[in-house]
């Protein structure tokens, strides 16, 4: 929790929920009880969060988390940056969380807990632990989705100023506490009314359906290389590094055209 820099630009959306949970959590507040005090200050009496944090132990065994979560309202937690990081998108995106957890519910209803997921699930949990909300112009989202890193990060540079791109995916925020080149992010692009986490929220609630995530609707970022985020991409030669800004796969198909 010391290692986690509140004031790098990924964390900007983050850090005035965030920041006060991990300061707790330092002093010696058990995470779920210090997530708790956190939410109740969003949400004061008589209101309601949208969860309330308790011990990973109040898991029944056997029971499926996402389903214990539809059911009680309860989000089980274990200490430790991966859940902490979840916790934050519970507080910062609770309409989306809740319909995320609505979508897990109905494929578990649907499939049952299967060692393979379908790929609308296997889309949900991509999305949930790695997703990043890119608001930006057609032709840089193009370029992205295509893989074109040499006009995403030279030509269409400018573009990233009109745009805005928000990390959500729990396990990405954690792995950018110790950042590395190399993390990357599924990327979803989003069209809300402002920049705003809650007109955001309210937007991805209402646009998010098993549909979209079975066409599994995402681009690829490497997330350092978001100008002014990363020092080191101001240095010529940063995106020559094929092992990280990778082409976009040729499929056999195509290349014999």
């Amino acid at each position: 929790m010391a290692a986690i820099n509140w004031h790098a630009p990924w964390l900007a959306s983050w850090r005035a929920v965030g920041e006060p949970a991990a300061h707790e959590v330092l002093a010696g507040v058990l995470q779920p009880d210090a997530l708790n005090q956190v939410a109740q200050t969003l949400w004061p009496a008589p209101a309601q969060p949208p969860v309330r944090f308790v011990p990973q132990s109040d898991l029944p065994p056997g029971m499926a988390y996402e389903q214990y979560i539809f059911d009680s309202a309860r989000c089980p937690t274990r200490e430790g940056l991966h859940d902490f990081f979840n916790a934050l998108a519970w507080l910062n995106f609770p309409h989306t969380k809740r319909r995320l957890n609505h979508l897990h519910v109905a494929q578990i209803a649907h499939s049952g807990i299967a060692p393979v997921r379908g790929p609308a699930r296997d889309a949900l949990t991509v999305f949930d632990e790695n997703v990043a909300l890119l608001r930006a112009p057609d032709a840089l989202w193009e370029a992205l989705a295509a893989k074109d890193w040499p006009q995403v990060f030279g030509p269409l540079r400018p573009l990233w100023a009109e745009s805005s791109l928000v990390l959500f995916g729990h396990a990405l925020l954690e792995k950018l506490v110790y950042p590395r080149k190399a993390v990357t992010a599924h990327v979803y692009r989003a069209f809300p009314a402002t920049d705003s986490i809650a007109d955001l929220d309210a937007w991805l609630a209402a646009d998010l359906t098993a549909e979209k995530f079975a066409a599994k609707p995402f681009a690829h970022l490497p997330v350092l290389g978001v100008p002014h985020w990363w020092p080191a991409n101001e240095v010529p030669g940063f995106y020559d590094d094929l092992g990280v800004f990778r082409a976009a796969r040729v499929t056999a198909v195509a290349a014999s055209k």
